[in-house]
């Protein structure tokens, strides 16, 4: 007896869902039937039949397509009426990574985070960190004439994202650091003076904004990571080059958010200890 219920609650459900989307869409029945591919009266019947019958398979999800929702949202079988590729689109946003320091998409994101803690693996040394000298060796290659414009305009985003109420939390690996100490690889051809003046702003800020802002110093040979920023329970942002590819799905953003954990414990040199790591290299 309980079965029988139970199916004709679902049908029910079916009704009542239908109704809903079409009356979400303003779509009439005669314009349902187009889509579908049946008569009126067939359209007509599933909105007002009674008892325990659903309609077959096919209908159904001819239903869905047309109204642009979940078939099984239709069916009972789900509370969220997006499709599959609706849910994904939601979750998952790939947008333009342009080559400019804190572009408008990476600002309008730590806004977002504002109070959350920030975790953060840059693709080298972190733009918030560094002096203008050394934004305008890095980026003047690419931005021409435009870097000047690049670097003030950003100066001030810097500024909002170093005074925001967030905690940050930033790793880095050896290679990175140290490549820099001595001006080799990425920054190679890096002027000496400019080189000794970021390393001592980076020491000095890392000392002056402890323990809001915490650096890390992990080994990626014992643990690798891609360039990644997680802003609190909200999204996680994978960089890829040309493109950030941000997952806003909470069972993603707790993966990420432990990939990050456990650099953090992992890290061949805590947060308290970089001030002293930094001192060695300078010398």
């Amino acid at each position: 007896m309980s079965l029988k219920t139970d199916k004709r609650d679902r049908a029910e459900l079916f009704r009542s869902r239908l109704r809903d989307a079409m009356q979400d869409r303003s779509m009439s029945q005669s314009a349902l039937a187009r889509g579908v591919g049946v008569d009126r009266s067939t359209v007509s019947q599933l909105l007002k039949g009674t008892g325990a019958r659903l309609p077959n398979a096919q209908v159904v999800g001819e239903c869905a397509a047309t109204l642009g929702v979940s078939a099984d949202w239709l069916l009972g079988l789900s509370e969220r009426p997006e499709t599959a590729a609706d849910v994904l689109a939601n979750t998952l946003a790939l947008t333009e990574a342009p080559r400019a320091l804190v572009d408008e998409q990476i600002y309008q994101w730590h806004k977002e985070a504002a109070g959350y803690k920030i975790r953060h693996v840059p693709a080298g040394l972190p733009d918030m960190l560094k002096t203008r000298e050394m934004l305008e060796w890095e980026y003047t290659p690419h931005l021409g004439r435009s870097t000047e414009q690049a670097i003030g305009a950003s100066e001030d985003r810097l500024t909002w994202m170093r005074s925001t109420q967030s905690d940050y939390e930033i790793a880095l690996p050896i290679y990175e650091v140290e490549s820099f100490s001595r001006g080799e690889g990425y920054y190679s051809g890096l002027p000496t003076e400019i080189r000794a003046a970021q390393m001592a702003h980076l020491l000095q800020i890392t000392q002056q904004l402890y323990p809001r802002l915490r650096l890390y110093i992990y080994d990626a040979r014992r643990l690798y990571s891609a360039p990644i920023t997680v802003f609190g329970p909200l999204l996680a942002v994978l960089y890829v080059g040309r493109n950030y590819m941000a997952f806003r799905d909470t069972e993603r953003v707790q993966v990420l958010t432990a990939h990050f954990d456990s650099l953090v414990r992992e890290a061949h040199v805590s947060a308290r200890d970089v001030p002293d790591y930094l001192e060695t290299l300078r010398g």
